[in-house]
């Protein structure tokens, strides 16, 4: 049953079936949310990472919906093929889409892809198999050369986030930013390892997530929020 957990947010605990599985996941909506966020992050990550409930509650007070979703169950979160069966996540995280558009609080929102490691690759693969389903797609220290061969086709406003203490995963972020030909940006945050732990390293990062949300989910959101991100590639203070 949704439960209130705020006079402004509504969470409900939902499982979503995709064929024999289910994937568990939390829906929080703000009143009159302005979009909705769907979350896809690697292994060794889930729901209920502190993390994850973080960067969601920064979205929800902002006025977007989240769902925080699992890609795996957990005897499949252990199996380290299926970790990086991307068109797997990919395809799983579609079933996610198309779940938000038949539930009355999320039906009528445009939906963005917040992606993590492996899950980065997912959202990435989901945006360019299905570019009318995603207004926009963040990817954190993600490994968006997992789907290089279909960068080219998406055509959401695509911001890559890394941590420039990550040397092979910048380098891997660099050569997919290359790829994309969609309204794109690419921010390095300086001697920052991959997981972003460094004191407000988070913090940034999220707020970045959170304004390239806002300007390019909501509706008629480049009126509202002033002309489009560049694409550019530009470094974190």
């Amino acid at each position: 049953m949704p439960k209130t957990i705020s006079r402004m947010i509504l969470e409900q605990h939902v499982e979503i079936p995709a064929g024999y599985r289910r994937l568990g996941g939390i829906l929080r909506v703000p009143q009159r949310a302005l979009g909705v966020v769907a979350f896809a992050y690697g292994s060794g990550s889930g729901r209920f990472s502190p993390r994850n409930q973080y960067v969601g509650q920064v979205l929800e007070e902002a006025g977007l919906a989240t769902l925080l979703l699992d890609l795996l169950e957990e005897d499949e979160a252990d199996d380290r093929d299926m970790v990086f069966n991307i068109e797997l996540l990919a395809d799983r995280l579609q079933i996610a889409n198309d779940w938000l558009g038949e539930q009355s609080e999320t039906r009528d929102l445009r939906v963005g892809y917040f992606g993590a490691s492996t899950g980065a690759a997912a959202a990435l693969l989901a945006a360019a198999q299905k570019p009318r389903n995603v207004s926009a797609v963040v990817c954190r220290g993600g490994r968006p050369d997992l789907a290089l061969d279909l960068l080219e086709f998406i055509q959401a406003p695509t911001l890559l986030i890394v941590g420039g203490n990550d040397q092979v995963v910048l380098q891997l972020n660099e050569k997919a930013f290359r790829w994309l030909r969609c309204e794109k940006n690419l921010a390095i945050a300086p001697k920052t390892p991959h997981l972003f732990e460094d004191p407000g390293a988070l913090d940034e990062v999220t707020n970045l997530a959170k304004e390239w949300f806002l300007a390019h989910v909501p509706e008629q959101s480049f009126e509202d929020h002033g002309q489009r991100h560049r694409s550019e590639s530009y470094r974190l203070h």
